[in-house]
């Protein structure tokens, strides 16, 4: 079989994206039930619905490749072609009414991320990247913007609990920075790779928290790595730095470098 091209699959992820948006539109903000997983974090029926109808559409479309889901977890995850899907990132915002939460899906092609989409339901913003496929927010191209110094940054996290065992650090990194905002999960890569905000940095993170957002701020321009540099793969990290300026993030890698 052929390996599909790259707009065929971007078109893909545009509908599995789509196909998220309907079931999460219908539940937001009518107070679905909350659960609480093994780790504590929480989970609603919208977002194992919306996994489960991508799930379908991956398997009856490319049922050979693989898939890996916050909430159903992995089936031929040795596949060449392996979708991540994360149906809502942050659902702290989405049973609390906030907009600020997202769809995350990535394709991963012989280990390595090279297609991510990061779907903002409620704000009906859209971002779409690869390997060979421009960042694009609705349509339009976006790039990630310039930043000349580390005390010029704006500085993005979801929140100052994340960094818990490592406080000293991120603090470290927070005062190096000109301005800093907490919240947004998947929202804040987002806005970097628009040119928005000038550098994100996150902990405690899973595979499906990130391998969509790798290809989407690559392909803006902007640079993607673990606390020591290295390109985010499978398996490899739970800390991330993202930055749209070559220079802000060596800068920030010395501090983080250090946890």
């Amino acid at each position: 079989m052929s390996r599909p091209s790259t707009t065929e699959l971007a078109a893909f992820a545009a509908t599995l994206a789509d196909a998220a948006r309907g079931v999460i539109r219908r539940y937001h903000n009518f107070g679905v039930s909350i659960e609480a997983k093994a780790d504590e974090s929480p989970v609603t029926v919208a977002d194992r619905e919306a996994e489960r109808l991508m799930r379908a559409l991956i398997e009856e479309r490319f049922p050979e490749h693989g898939i890996a889901g916050e909430e159903y977890g992995k089936v031929r995850a040795d596949a060449e072609f392996v979708w991540s899907l994360d149906p809502i990132d942050g659902t702290k915002a989405f049973i609390t009414g906030s907009p600020r939460f997202g769809t995350l899906i990535g394709l991963v092609e012989n280990g390595t991320p090279t297609l991510g989409v990061i779907d903002m339901p409620v704000l009906d913003q859209r971002w779409i990247g690869g390997a060979g496929y421009m960042t694009r927010m609705n349509g339009s191209p976006v790039t990630v913007r310039a930043c000349e110094s580390l005390s010029g940054a704006i500085l993005a996290a979801t929140s100052p609990s994340m960094f818990d065992g490592v406080e000293e650090t991120y603090a470290a990194l927070r005062a190096a920075t000109r301005y800093q905002v907490f919240g947004g999960d998947c929202h804040n890569f987002a806005t970097l790779a628009s040119g928005q905000v000038d550098l994100c940095v996150e902990a405690g993170l899973q595979d499906y928290d990130f391998l969509a957002v790798v290809p989407v701020i690559e392909a803006a321009g902007g640079i993607i790595t673990d606390w020591n540099g290295q390109r985010p793969s499978p398996g490899s990290t739970n800390r991330i730095l993202a930055s749209g300026d070559r220079r802000v993030h060596d800068a920030a890698l010395e501090i983080l470098s250090t946890a």
